[in-house]
This record gives structure tokens, sequence and C-alpha cells, in this order.
């Protein structure tokens, strides 16, 4: 390409020859096409009508219109757009590269970042996805959002979709010493306020798992749980429990609850009705934070010593005891449920037959909605 396309500019490079092994095709060829020469051909040949990037390449703008009429073929319309920001991420593909080679994530496909493999794997489903785009719109202006946004989105659609199942993180064990060992089935809707959606069954039995948090040893003012001195009803089963006896190590962690149950219809209604698990299957749990400990990792006013020194160590947490009712099981890769109390999971690609893994896709509304 030897015409000078205005006065006082570089000619634009075809392309370029480089003499090294490539690390995919070997010494197969030498010569490699550069951006601005094949980019508006390709448009051409595959008959692109709009071409849509981002605003850095509007000064290529002259240079793509140039040459398709410069060989006489048949030229796309290019339309430039300012690119999609997030706040405590980076999109670059090179930036996200170094934090592959870093170790500072695994893949291109790990669940805090924002690649569509990285999205579709936290379980991210695609309607959330166009809802987010929709919502931002197609503008010139910069545009820098909160991830908080498309997490508002992403619960909007699950909110829907996403059957209900039961998952205990801490788990206490809690015996109910006044029913039998016999195990009955209890009835969970798929998706309450949807009758359509239908119902599963979970076996409830004498052992039961809570949440380590749902019992304190003497409920406060605020507090709505199970304490010895407060009863608290179980979600689903129609029952209400009393402490009877708190087994302790010598440490004085609690081990283990003994308590009663009693018909939700024949006694007086708790503050509030706890999940729980009986006869669960053991799971992995991954929770996911924001890879960033600032707002804008790559300004260099913000974060001195650049984007890779601002890594989160807590961006991902693996919770290896968590348990889960059996609702869940055999549950394909991608799979999205609500776990109920706790928020949006989705089944990863690193389960087996004998262990279920979950990525958080998103907490509850408020980060953690759980009854006090």
């Amino acid at each position: 390409m030897k015409h000078v396309m205005e006065d006082g500019k570089l000619d634009p490079v075809a392309y370029r020859i480089k003499y090294t092994p490539h690390h995919r095709s070997g010494d197969k060829w030498c010569i490699y096409p550069t951006y601005d020469f094949t980019h508006c051909l390709c448009d051409s040949i595959e008959h692109i009508t709009h071409s849509l990037c981002t605003k850095e390449f509007q000064a290529r703008r002259s240079s793509y219109y140039w040459l398709c009429n410069a060989v006489d073929i048949y030229c796309p319309v290019q339309w430039e757009y300012s690119r999609l920001n997030l706040n405590y991420a980076v999109v670059s593909k090179r930036k996200i590269g170094k934090l592959i080679s870093s170790k500072a994530v695994a893949d291109w496909d790990d669940p805090r970042l924002f690649t569509l493999t990285a999205l579709k794997r936290r379980g991210i489903p695609p309607e959330a996805i166009n809802l987010f785009c929709a919502k931002v719109g197609v503008t010139m202006s910069q545009t820098v959002l909160d991830p908080s946004m498309l997490d508002a989105c992403v619960r909007e659609v699950l909110n829907v979709t996403a059957p209900r199942a039961m998952a205990v993180l801490d788990p206490i064990r809690v015996e109910i010493t006044n029913i039998t060992k016999d195990t009955v089935n209890v009835e969970v809707p798929n998706i309450p306020n949807d009758a359509e959606s239908g119902v599963h069954t979970v076996p409830f039995s004498n052992v039961i798992y809570i949440e380590r948090e749902d019992f304190c040893e003497t409920a406060s003012k605020d507090y709505k749980r199970l304490a010895r001195n407060q009863t608290v009803g179980l979600r689903h089963a129609g029952k209400v429990i009393t402490v009877v006896d708190v087994l302790k190590d010598s440490t004085g962690e609690v081990l283990e609850l003994k308590v009663t149950a009693e018909d939700s219809k024949d006694v007086a209604k708790p503050k509030a009705f706890i999940h729980w698990v009986s006869n669960p299957l053991n799971c992995e749990i991954r929770l996911y934070d924001k890879l960033f400990k600032h707002p804008n990792p790559e300004d260099p006013k913000e974060v001195p010593g650049g984007y890779l020194s601002d890594i989160n160590e807590d961006s991902l947490t693996i919770v290896k005891r968590a348990m889960v009712d059996r609702s869940v099981e055999n549950a394909p890769v991608l799979s999205r449920f609500q776990f109920e109390r706790v928020g949006f999971f989705a089944v990863d690609s690193d389960s087996t037959k004998d262990k279920l893994v979950f990525n958080r896709t998103v907490a509850l509304k408020e980060d953690v909605a759980k009854s006090k």
C-alpha cells in the first residue's frame, strides 16, 4: 500500500514479515497481515453490514473506507461506541492475559473475571447479560459502571427461573430427640409464587444440619433465630424446635444441639424460620468477591503500583464442608439454583460424580439477606 491517504500522514502498513516461529503455526509462514489491512477486507468478504467497534478505532475509519474503495469491493459501515468499563475490574485482553500468567486468576473462565466464558461459568444466564446491556444502552460517552448493576440484572432473571434448594455452608448437627429415626419426604416449591414450576421433595429425619450462625447461646432483642431461650421454625417442615442441650468441644465450640420439635400449628408462631438439610450431599462451594481492592485499579493515582499490585487476596473463598439437600443430586454442569437465604449458585465444571462443586453466581439482594 504505497498510496498516501492524506498529506503528512504515514502510509498504513499492510503486513509485517517476522522470521520467528509462531506458537501455533510454527514456521508455516512468516507474513502477518495487520489489523488495518484485514479488518475491512474480512468484513466485506463476510458481507458484514455494520462493523461495530469501540472508540479507539475511530482513527482507523479513514483507512477502513479507503482500502475497500481502493480495491473496489463492497464497503461496510463502521460505527464506533464507547467501551463498557466496570469498577473493580479490567477488561483488556492484554491485561487479563497478565492476570493469568501471574496466576492472579486461573484462566480466561475464572469466575472473578468479566469475560463471557467467566460469566457463563459463574452461572450468569444470557438473559441477564442482555438485560444489562439493554439498560446500559449504546453511547459514545465514557461509561464506567459498578458490577452491582449486573448483579441486579442477574437476580431479576434468576429469581423467577432458578429452582430453590437448601444448603448449609457452616453446619451444626441437630438431633431432634422426640421424633423417630424414620425419614419422611417434605415438599418444597421449585419457585415460590409460581405454581406451574411444581415442587420437589427433600428428606427429613431426626438428624438435621443448620447454619452455625443460626444459633446463639442467648437471644438478644434483635436476634430472631434459634437460642437456648428462643424457638425457631424449620422452613417447609412445619416444625418448631426448642433447644434441650448444647454439646461443645474442649475449646467451647458448639458441636451438636439436642432439640425437641412440635408441629407449627400447635405452638405460637416463632420469630423466624430457618433453612436446614437432612441426609444431605457434601459439596464444595466457591464464594467470589471483587478481584481488586480499588474501584479503578488501572488508575495510577488510585493504585500507584499498577493493577497487578491491587489484587484482593479474599476474592475467592472455598467452603469445603458445605452440605446441600438431595434435590440437586445429578444436576448437570451450569445448572442454576437459589440456595434459600444464601444466594444464587451454579454447578461448576470441576464437579465429579462423588462431589458437587458450586460457584456463587450472586448474593441475595442485600448481600446477606438472612433473617436476624
